[in-house]
């Protein structure tokens, strides 16, 4: 039956073997109440059992339109048995009269939410007790009084299987909805994944700028800790203020080394994933902060983006990752090319309700067979070893977490042009109306 609830207790093997048991077994009644067995009441009772054999059957089996038709025929097959028993063990008066009201309620409670098989069951037993009334000449109020509990038990077991259809759906609901949140975990921990891999693979692409960065401090570092060494080894009289000052330059090389690692480690760590307002220009100094270390040797870089633009909300680190796989995407196009000598422009402004973030360099721009799929993950036109081609699909699906826009097109002066949209936040738009209405 479709939808229908797979009722444990009615279908295991241990449940069948006590109805099994019940029905033979109540043939003591038989003894004890006609002197007797019966054999119309002995034949009742193995049709009920195969019955509910043709049931259990059928319902083990994937739903079909025969199967639910052969296991209706044999719910009414078995409820006209049952009041037959009722007749042939003395009618309304025989103590078996009590298997007509528990013969719905038995529906209701093993067919679970199924209301037509409950349904079917309540209209036999009604049309069964009408029967039994008239073979047996029962007076009109007692007659009445039969139909009228039979009728309230049919209300009383549709009652029943209605609330177990709404407990079968709020089960439902709830395994639905533990698996959509256990579903929103792992997409959000493969996120989570994915963009710290992508970081990594940023800071793979900035480890020659880093070398370099890092050689220059440590070679005066180096060279003036063997100049103390050898002062200290030497004269008997010391110069102090000519250590402390080669000293003092000492400190400031290792200064330096420590806030390159300091912002690589940051970086590669950055894992918040709450939102908030962010300025752009804190963001971009944050990205050229660590795109220095290869734009410094490979393009001049421009930027315009003014303090006083309206904050967006958004993950900064995040936001600083967009903007900082933008500039490395540039420097590489950019040294690839070589010869002319590479700019790269980071431009801010307001346009309508939003922020918009430009960075464009004067690279040779994207081919009219690479734009369309610019954005597509694992695209690539570079080798293995400078990039995953998962940069530019995860910037855009981070900046569309933030309810903005990155697309890609060319500049008419030549070069690429990558834009940011990110909305203004509806309380910073109303009170920057407010602001220009009353200027």
């Amino acid at each position: 039956m479709p939808g229908a609830h797979r009722s444990h207790f009615f279908w295991n093997n241990q449940s069948m073997l006590a109805l099994t048991a019940l029905l033979l077994g109540s043939v003591v009644v038989d003894l004890l109440y006609l002197g007797r067995i019966n054999g119309r009441a002995l034949l009742y009772r193995a049709t009920v059992l195969g019955c509910l054999l043709v049931m259990r059957e059928v319902h083990a089996r994937p739903s079909t339109p025969l199967g639910r038709g052969t296991q209706y025929v044999s719910l009414v097959l078995s409820s006209m048995c049952i009041v037959g028993l009722v007749h042939e063990m003395g009618g309304l008066d025989s103590p078996f009269v009590i298997l007509l009201p528990i013969m719905p309620m038995s529906i209701a409670l093993l067919f679970g939410q199924n209301r037509r098989a409950t349904f079917i069951s309540s209209a036999m037993g009604l049309l069964g007790t009408g029967v039994l009334v008239l073979l047996w000449h029962r007076p009109l109020p007692e007659a009445s009084t039969w139909l009228m509990l039979m009728l309230g038990v049919g209300v009383l077991a549709d009652v029943l299987c209605r609330q177990a259809l709404y407990v079968h759906q709020a089960e439902q609901q709830m395994r639905l909805e533990r698996a959509r949140r256990e579903t929103l975990e792992a997409l959000a921990q493969s996120e989570h994944r994915r963009a710290q891999s992508e970081k990594l693979a940023i800071v793979g692409r900035l480890a020659s700028g880093v070398a370099h960065e890092v050689s220059n401090p440590l070679a005066y570092v180096g060279s003036n800790v063997d100049f103390v060494r050898e002062e200290l080894l030497a004269a008997a009289s010391l110069d102090r203020e000519a250590l402390a000052e080669v000293l003092s330059e000492t400190r400031v090389g290792v200064q330096h080394i420590q806030q390159i690692v300091a912002d690589l480690k940051g970086f590669s760590r950055m894992d918040t994933n709450e939102t908030a307002e962010c300025a752009l220009a804190d963001v971009v100094a944050d990205a050229m902060k660590l795109a220095s270390l290869k734009l410094r040797h490979v393009a001049l870089l421009r930027t315009d983006v003014p303090v006083d633009l309206p904050h967006v909300v958004a993950v900064r680190q995040r936001l600083v990752q967009v903007v900082l796989n933008l500039l490395v995407n540039a420097a590489d196009v950019l040294e690839s090319r070589g010869g002319q000598a590479g700019e790269i422009w980071v431009t801010g402004r307001i346009e309508g309700a939003n922020v918009v973030l430009l960075v464009e360099d004067n690279g040779p721009g994207f081919a009219p067979h690479v734009l369309p799929r610019l954005f597509e993950a694992f695209f690539t036109t570079k080798g293995p070893e400078r990039g995953t081609g998962l940069g530019l699909n995860l910037s855009r699906e981070l900046v569309e977490q933030f309810g903005g826009a990155l697309t890609a097109s060319n500049r008419p002066e030549g070069g690429a042009r990558l834009r940011i949209t990110l909305p203004i936040p509806e309380e910073l738009l109303s009170s920057r109306v407010a602001v220009m209405g009353s200027a």
